[in-house]
């Protein structure tokens, strides 16, 4: 992948641009920025001496997708808080269609979240390395949750919400922080959460145990995102929706959702979709440092993680993040829930460009905007990936021609 050429051209798939698709398009990328696309045969060939020129019938060109909730892959995680380590992250992570993320970080004590934050606001100083993901900033996973609803997230290090910590913190990542998850029941969390909406920091709800009325408090306050949908929270109950019923009912809430059909069943996934369409439904993955590696034992916060056919849990049977790709991901949705790959370039791409304040050159295909870009094979698996212009992924069982 070296010495790529400085123009490449994708012609003849189907490009799905941000408000339609073009059966048999091209697109020229140029410098790392996205310099047109149209019909195949509208293409004249200007500018384009030199370029790398791909025909790919068949195949499917998408936006970048974003993954907003990852602690890690490949051996990595951001509580390592070192620069291999977040560089590991954003080296594996083409490979299933992910040309950008937030570092996630879980609860834990105070100074190894700060180091965590530190580490992160340098490497967020760097010129993102050629072709790897970027990472956008920072998800802050706790530690202002509910004990009640900790799920994998360390009892011992839950701290009450406290605006003065997070505030130091937000410093300390020099503006980094682009999301806070919190319990909105816990004493303070309110006060906390309008002044994330003033600090312009999206303010999520999850491992909650809030009430449909603590909830509404919660969205009234400035509340705009549920974490992870349906797992760390009150479920719905036929007398009390809890996080999940409101999660669900209520326009104002974007929600994650884990695809996997682990955390939860497909049918469920269905209804998430159902419930909330495209336009407020964002696919993460919420992986540990074990995807992309074999069935074993691995660290996740201190704590010992079993990892096996797909599923990592405590020893206790607790879920422990996943090892979700995202592009199985995607063919996911497309089984449990029908969806076209429009929808999953909404929920994939659109959506977290637009939550993270990025969409002006993120998120999907248009000229001027970032060259970050999947190829899906007919069969709509990962065949190539593009990060900011340059090839970073390509399948070795069926290379690009």
């Amino acid at each position: 992948m070296s010495n790529q050429p400085a123009t490449t051209v994708l012609r003849d798939l189907t490009v799905h641009t941000e408000s339609d698709r073009i059966e048999t398009g091209y697109v020229i990328l140029t410098g790392g920025t996205i310099r047109a696309l149209g019909r195949t045969d509208e293409w004249k060939g200007a500018g384009t001496a030199g370029a790398r020129v791909l025909s790919l019938p068949g195949y499917h060109l998408v936006p970048g997708m974003i993954d907003i909730h990852i602690h890690g892959a490949d051996g990595a995680d951001v509580m390592d808080a070192t620069p291999t380590a977040l560089e590991t992250i954003a080296s594996a992570l083409p490979r299933e269609g992910t040309t950008s993320f937030l570092a996630t970080t879980l609860t834990q004590a105070p100074h190894r979240i700060e180091q965590a934050l530190s580490n992160a606001a340098a490497y967020r100083k760097k010129e993102p390395a050629p072709g790897k993901a970027e990472m956008l900033g920072i998800h802050l996973e706790g530690p202002f949750i509910s004990k009640k609803r900790a799920g994998a997230q360390p009892t011992t290090h839950i701290h009450p919400p406290d605006l003065s910590i997070l505030k130091q913190w937000q410093a300390l990542a020099e503006g980094a922080i682009r999301i806070v998850t919190l319990a909105p029941e816990e004493p303070g969390a309110l006060a906390l959460i309008h002044w994330l909406r003033e600090a312009d920091i999206l303010p999520s709800i999850g491992h909650s145990d809030a009430t449909l009325a603590e909830m509404d408090e919660a969205v009234r306050a400035g509340a705009l995102h549920v974490t992870h949908l349906y797992n760390g929270m009150r479920g719905i109950h036929h007398r009390e929706p809890g996080v999940a019923g409101a999660a669900l009912l209520r326009d104002e809430l974007t929600a994650e959702l884990i695809a996997d059909g682990i955390h939860c069943r497909q049918e469920m996934i269905e209804l998430a979709f159902r419930m909330k369409t495209r336009e407020r439904l964002i696919l993460i993955t919420d992986a540990m440092r074990a995807k992309c590696l074999k069935n074993g034992t691995y660290d996740l916060g201190g704590q010992s993680v079993l990892v096996e056919d797909g599923k990592a849990t405590l020893p206790d049977g607790t879920l422990a993040g996943s090892i979700l790709k995202m592009g199985d991901a995607v063919k996911n949705m497309i089984r449990y829930a029908g969806c076209t790959l429009e929808d999953i370039s909404y929920m994939t791409a659109v959506n977290p460009a637009r939550q993270l304040g990025v969409f002006d050159r993120k998120g999907s295909i248009a000229p001027g905007k970032d060259a970050d870009l999947v190829i899906l094979d007919p069969n709509f698996s990962v065949a190539a990936t593009f990060c900011r212009g340059q090839l970073s992924y390509e399948k070795k069982e069926a290379p690009l021609p």
